[in-house]
């Protein structure tokens, strides 16, 4: 079976991600926070597991408005909110997806490199569409987890957004809705899905006509 999470390094490295979008400056904030209604629309599901998560989301808030970076300890501490469990620990061996079709392994320096890609969500030189969709995508093919990461995905794009004063009105579009990124033309769409969702933010918050650029350039 072929290993997508080294198709998802190479597409990694292959992604400009420097010039994926435009740059944004907060503050980036409409009259709801559209991550905050993804998360309470799942209540109908299962209501325990949706208070899980919102109150994960919650904590995610708390470390973005601090200006704390992201880090794996970090993360780990929102899973074990999401999961209602003492502890989670980092993966042993190989993960799976969708009902088995898709494989993650696991190298000596799986860890490590994660580390390091939840390091970069930081860096300025890439815009903030680019480095929320990038950290989402990296969760979702690492895998961390034995459970629950696609949850862990939304809190680091959450988080990544939020540290520099950005809440998107939607989110949907972006963390429920199934978007193939194993290439990098998928992950340069999925950057632009992203992009789009904050400039219509800003757009309605502002009330800058549609059609209109929301973007500052840099």
């Amino acid at each position: 079976m072929p290993d997508h999470l080294l198709d998802w390094w190479r597409v990694r490295d292959e992604v400009g991600w420097s010039t994926a979008a435009h740059h944004v400056t907060g503050p980036v904030r409409g009259d709801r926070d559209g991550f905050l209604d993804v998360v309470r629309a799942t209540a109908a599901r299962d209501a325990h597991r949706a208070a899980r998560l919102e109150a994960a989301l919650h904590l995610a808030g708390g470390t973005a408005d601090a200006g704390q970076p992201l880090t794996l300890d970090v993360l780990t501490g929102w899973q074990r909110v999401v999961l209602g469990v003492p502890t989670v620990d980092f993966r042993t061996g190989p993960a799976y997806a969708k009902g088995g079709r898709e494989r993650y392994g696991l190298e000596p320096t799986t860890r490590a490199r994660f580390e390091q890609c939840l390091a970069e969500a930081a860096d300025p030189r890439v815009p903030l569409p680019a480095r929320a969709a990038r950290v989402h995508l990296d969760v979702c093919f690492v895998h961390p987890f034995p459970d629950g990461n696609g949850r862990a995905a939304l809190l680091s794009m959450y988080a990544v957004l939020r540290r520099e004063g950005v809440v998107p009105d939607q989110a949907a579009p972006a963390v429920t809705i199934v978007r193939r990124a194993d290439d990098a033309p998928g992950a340069r769409s999925f950057v632009r899905l992203v992009e789009v969702l904050v400039g219509s933010t800003r757009r309605r918050a502002s009330g800058v006509p549609s059609g209109t650029s929301a973007f500052s350039h840099g």
